[in-house]
């Protein structure tokens, strides 16, 4: 058995060279294969690519999707995000469990049947949703989660459970997706016509400087949530020292609510694998790398199949388009489920192969990225855009959107609303009028941007979308007036406690300080104290976090604080007749009932 397993090992490290940058790869292969990353797999990989195994237990360890104990042959990650739970999450869990005969985190007596939960999986379009291996089933009811059970146990293949497909290129034969891309508003950027390799022709036709120079005139921001100016990081990576440059592709679209990507990914990866290769073109780079995130890995193949056609046309590889001396190629690198991912640092870490752990900023990878050279990281948004800029010009896509902010933005707009799924818009439009696309039902509040952003009230509807006003990277969640505002943050922290990486404090023990906090006044417990402990305590977190992660995680906190003052003012109350509002008198006869032996007749 050791023998079969270390010849499995072996024959997969050799695949990626035993090569150690490319622990991402040889892992879940050797999951792929052996249905875990054992103890005694991480000792021969440690042997094969020359390093230790606690290095490669820190890597297995530290993301969800990867096991160190065998799971079983089929995994149900059952999505538990804010919009799931809005759907049904809670009555879809326990029908899928009681028709399993497991509670949640189990795997049935056979050993056939994992059933666990994951945070968002970019179907917030379709919630509830789930991921059954890597074959993504939305809409799910109580009902047809339990169908869904019985048909698994007649031996069903997951990839069977496709009897309908979806829109679009998941009706491809290499994604074959029951995912519908709901794309509600089509603008000129993204989702008009796009014939390759018009842009990249044209980016040829300039000096690369002179590349760099139309994408700084076109005023594009990245469109991954900071919003920094794209031509200026280009110009940092392609003016910084070294011989060797890299363009990431953050395809690891974590943030609850936001889905866009995927619906990119799926209609225009043309598009986007050309703004990638004008990026190397601009920057001197000759390896491209796209981060997919590993609830996206349905679209894998189809993503190699455009890649290796592209191959063939001459659009990626040696002497791209006859232009001597322009090599550069693409390879897709997979995550597995790690929602820090999605900072540009902790991305650079997993791409070569350690823990998706951040760095500390400066040196910024535009200057000291990936393997130590200077790196581009920019999202799928913006290479599409970059594309359809050097296809159209600089000043065509300057003349869209705001005074600020040019061009259009792509937007997953869920939660409740009757026509959820994605919006190209101009920059500059109303969250009230988003609201009137999306038919939103009874609007109380929107999150702009996601958790790691701010909720808005009614009094903020006419804010502009644009990195001046309302900023976002995508993902706006609309919830009706009669959601509790409080709850919905508090849910969030539940999801950034579950994904920190644990590496500083304010983090790892001020979010769970904070998230009790939150639950106290949602509870009924609470103080007016309370209200400004909270207030503190999520600044000081924001102030004091390491990176992009803890300093956003308290926003939907801060937000609910800010733009629902009343409402929340409303739930505290002064301490009454000498008593503790956190006292809980039911909760002290129980446990006194308990020490004693017998119940009490006046509680």
């Amino acid at each position: 058995m050791k023998q079969a397993l270390a010849t499995v090992v072996e024959d997969i490290c050799k695949r990626y060279g035993c090569d150690r940058t490319r622990m991402m790869d040889i892992v879940i292969a050797v999951q792929q294969r052996l249905g875990c990353v054992s103890t005694e797999a991480m000792e021969a990989i440690a042997r094969m690519v020359n390093s230790h195994r606690v290095e490669v237990e820190s890597v297995v360890t530290f993301y969800s999707f990867l096991a160190v104990k065998p799971q079983g042959k089929v995994v149900i990650r059952l999505c538990n995000d804010i919009v799931d739970w809005m759907k049904g999450y809670e009555e879809v869990a326990d029908a899928m469990a009681k028709e399993l005969g497991v509670t949640m985190e189990e795997t049935t007596a056979d050993g056939a049947i994992t059933l666990t939960h994951t945070p968002c999986i970019g179907m917030s379009d379709q919630a509830p949703a789930a991921l059954i291996n890597d074959v993504v089933v939305p809409n799910l009811t109580p009902e047809r989660g339990r169908q869904v059970i019985r048909d698994l146990r007649r031996h069903l293949d997951p990839a069977q459970l496709v009897t309908m497909v979806g829109d679009g290129n998941n009706a491809h034969p290499l994604v074959r997706s029951m995912v519908r891309n709901n794309i509600r508003r089509q603008g000129p950027v993204h989702f008009a016509q796009f014939e390759s390799p018009n842009g990249l022709r044209r980016a040829l036709e300039l000096i690369p400087d002179g590349v760099v120079a139309q994408v700084r005139h076109s005023r594009l921001r990245g469109r991954g949530g900071a919003g920094f100016a794209t031509g200026m990081k280009w110009e940092f990576a392609r003016n910084a020292p070294g011989k060797q440059r890299y363009v990431l592709c953050n395809a690891d679209e974590g943030e609850p609510g936001t889905f866009k990507d995927r619906v990119l990914l799926t209609e225009c990866a043309d598009q986007v694998f050309e703004g990638m290769t004008i990026a190397g073109y601009a920057v001197g780079s000759d390896t491209g790398i796209v981060y997919l995130r590993g609830e996206y890995a349905h679209l894998g193949a189809f993503l190699e199949s455009v890649l290796v056609a592209r191959r063939q046309r001459g659009l990626l590889g040696k002497t791209i388009l006859g232009r001597n001396g322009f090599d550069f190629d693409i390879r897709i690198q997979s995550g597995a489920g790690a929602y820090v991912c999605g900072e540009e640092t902790a991305l650079i870490s997993s791409c070569e192969g350690f823990r998706g752990d951040p760095r500390n900023r400066p040196p910024f990878p535009a200057e000291k990225g990936y393997l130590g050279c200077p790196t581009i990281v920019n999202n799928v948004e913006t290479f599409s855009a970059v594309a359809r800029i050097m296809e159209k010009g600089a000043e065509w896509f300057a003349t869209m959107g705001s005074e600020r902010t040019t061009g259009t933005k792509l937007l997953s707009i869920c939660g409740d609303c009757r026509k959820p799924g994605v919006y190209e818009v101009p920059f500059g439009i109303t969250a009230r009028e988003l609201l009137e696309m999306a038919e939103a039902d009874n609007p109380g509040a929107m999150l702009i941007g996601g958790p790691c952003r701010q909720m808005i009230g009614p009094e903020r509807f006419g804010g502009q979308i644009c990195y001046d006003d309302l900023a976002t990277g995508g993902a706006i969640l609309i919830f009706n007036r009669a959601r509790n505002k409080l709850e919905i943050a508090e849910h969030f922290l539940d999801f950034f406690i579950e994904e920190s990486c644990g590496h500083c404090t304010p983090c790892r023990v001020a979010l769970v300080l904070l998230k009790n906090a939150v639950h106290k006044v949602v509870s009924g417990a609470g103080e007016p104290a309370d209200l400004e402990y909270m207030r503190r305590l999520a600044k000081t977190i924001v102030q004091t976090s390491r990176c992009g992660l803890g300093q956003a995680a308290p926003n939907p906190v801060l937000g609910a604080l800010e733009n629902f003052q009343t409402l929340y003012a409303d739930l505290v109350s002064e301490r009454k007749a000498g008593l503790l509002s956190t006292f809980d008198l039911s909760k002290a006869v129980a446990d006194s009932e308990l020490r004693v032996g017998r119940m009490s007749q006046y509680v």
